[in-house]
């Protein structure tokens, strides 16, 4: 597609991962002619398939798929486009030293089986505990595609929304108390009032700290569980899939879908500069020299590239800069992709054929104190001596990523900080040293792990900073944090998707409601532009 740089577009979207391409759509569907801009030679951003090793389709960064909103599915018809997302049960396994396993399906009593191998109070009170997190999950559920209000304002819109937003926390009642605990404790304080087994209590707390620069006594991070709790698949909530064909399917199908209504995409557009004049957007500049015009331009970037990048401090308000500049991007996480001949053998339920323990998430962490030992080690700037390990061999459900006979092993693993402090860098052979650490600590619960290793990839949280453009490495752009959620996201006052820079808008995980493979921040900001040039739109 040959597009000429004086061609001009009623919006463009710096960015093109899924957030991006969610805004395009809509935008297009709208009547605006939307160019996408996207720096790799794919697609997707961080939500993507790639042929790392001949002949398998790897999902590079983001791996498994449960927050995208079921509406952005339905509107965009990407069933249609090829987007298919397969189940998983059960959803997890988790192996414990002394050849001990807790299993995790979508069958409740068959859960409360699993955990009263551990402890028959736990298994009593694990429906309780479910039935909660729904109860929050519906409370929160509305606030996911909302614009959250500015409390300070005196804007009409900002004044009834938040009145509706007292409303629904006093139809809570005395629940609210318990609820607020979820935003403000750590998972491994909110766990202990609930239960008294050390397996759950570590099996749940891996999704408290996960892509968070944070261990499990770290406050706030009750909430990252239930951020990866309050998801669904196919209608039914709390559960994870795969994608067919692995991630990219999903951002592949949103762009079949924007380009099948005229929309246009460039891949290998590094936006260099975004152009402004007298205070209002013009347009953008690439690395390449070229340059596209648009009266819109919304950025699916991190605040930390968007406005200090490719915008300039000059364009912005000293204060605005200054929140700006206090965002927080730790992160301390590494993608390890392996192409294994066999799969698993674990000691805890042997078998080599795909079985249960193949098909969800299996953890390796064994108590809340190795994982905050190994939180320890990153706050130190060294990588984890015993990392927080979660895997997922999604060819054993999707035989469309493999050659015959062979499996694909993710590995989402925790901590290795981006800056370290033991005088090394993340260097191949660093990223090798690692991996090597990793697959040890796998092989003693499937002894025949490491020999069964092919292939691997290791993406070093400057890999995701430098290639995916994740300031720090964060995944999430910027840290799920109390301070850094809802009204406060990226920063106070502009938790609308709007800028002080006219017609300079945000679509990405920066904002409101955060980050993983959600679609809202998409969903949310092409809303408010469309409201913001009286246009008709069908969102919600």
């Amino acid at each position: 597609m040959n597009i000429q740089s004086a061609d001009r577009f009623d919006a463009i979207i710096v960015g093109g991962g899924h957030n991006g391409l969610v805004t395009a759509n809509y935008l297009q569907r709208a009547g605006l002619n939307t160019l996408v801009l996207e720096r790799r030679y794919i697609v997707g951003g961080a939500c993507v398939t790639e042929e790392v090793f001949p002949g398998y389709k790897v999902s590079t960064t983001s791996y498994v798929c449960s927050l995208f909103r079921p509406e952005i599915i339905r509107d965009l018809e990407l069933k249609k486009f090829g987007y298919e997302i397969l189940e998983r049960n059960p959803s997890s396994f988790s192996p414990y030293p002394g050849n001990r396993y807790l299993m995790f399906w979508r069958d409740q009593k068959k859960t409360c089986e699993e955990i009263a191998k551990f402890s028959k109070k736990d298994a009593e009170k694990y429906p309780e505990f479910e039935k909660r997190l729904e109860e929050l999950s519906r409370f929160v559920q509305p606030l996911l595609n909302m614009v959250p209000p500015d409390p300070t304002s005196r804007n009409p819109r900002d004044l009834i929304e938040s009145l509706k937003l007292l409303i629904r926390v006093k139809g809570l009642g005395r629940d609210i108390y318990e609820h607020l605990k979820v935003f403000a404790m750590s998972v491994s304080d909110y766990l202990d009032m609930w239960f008294e087994s050390e397996e759950l209590k570590v099996r749940m707390a891996t999704d408290g700290v996960i892509g968070a620069w944070a261990g499990p006594c770290t406050p706030g991070t009750a909430y990252v569980l239930f951020h990866h709790v309050m998801g669904e698949t196919e209608g039914r909530p709390g559960v994870w899939g795969y994608v067919r064909g692995g991630m990219g399917g999903l951002t592949q199908a949103l762009a079949r879908s924007f380009e099948s209504v005229g929309g246009k995409i460039i891949t290998q557009a590094d936006v260099e500069k975004i152009i402004v004049k007298e205070g209002e957007v013009q347009g953008v500049a690439l690395k390449d020299g070229r340059e596209f015009y648009g009266k819109r331009i919304i950025s699916n970037a991190d605040p930390n590239r968007t406005f200090l990048q490719m915008l300039g401090e000059e364009h912005l308000p000293s204060e605005f800069t200054d929140n700006i500049k206090r965002i927080k991007y730790r992160s301390g996480v590494i993608k390890i992709n392996v192409a294994l001949n066999e799969l698993p053998d674990f000691t805890a339920l042997p078998g080599k054929t795909a079985g249960p323990q193949h098909r969800g998430t299996i953890h390796i962490a064994p108590t809340i104190e190795y994982m905050e030992k190994a939180f320890d080690d990153a706050k130190r700037g060294i990588p984890s001596q015993n990392p927080v390990i979660e895997m997922t061999i999604p060819s054993t459900v999707d035989n469309t990523l493999t050659p015959p006979g062979k499996h694909l092993m993710s590995m989402f693993v925790q901590y290795a900080p981006l800056e370290r402090t033991d005088g090394k860098g993340w260097g191949q052979a660093e990223k090798d040293e690692f991996a090597k650490r990793v697959f040890k600590i796998v092989n003693e619960y499937a002894p025949n792990f490491e020999k069964s290793v092919e292939h691997y990839q290791v993406v070093s949280p400057l890999d995701l900073q430098n290639e995916f453009g994740l300031t720090g490495g964060n995944i999430f752009h910027g840290e799920m944090t109390l301070n850094q959620l809802f009204f406060m996201r990226p920063i106070p006052k502009y938790a609308n998707f709007r800028t002080p820079v006219k017609n300079l808008y945000m679509c990405g995980s920066g904002c409101h409601p955060g980050g993983g493979v959600m679609g809202s921040p998409g969903y949310i900001a092409a809303k408010v532009v469309l409201r913001d040039n009286r246009l008709p739109s069908f969102l919600q």
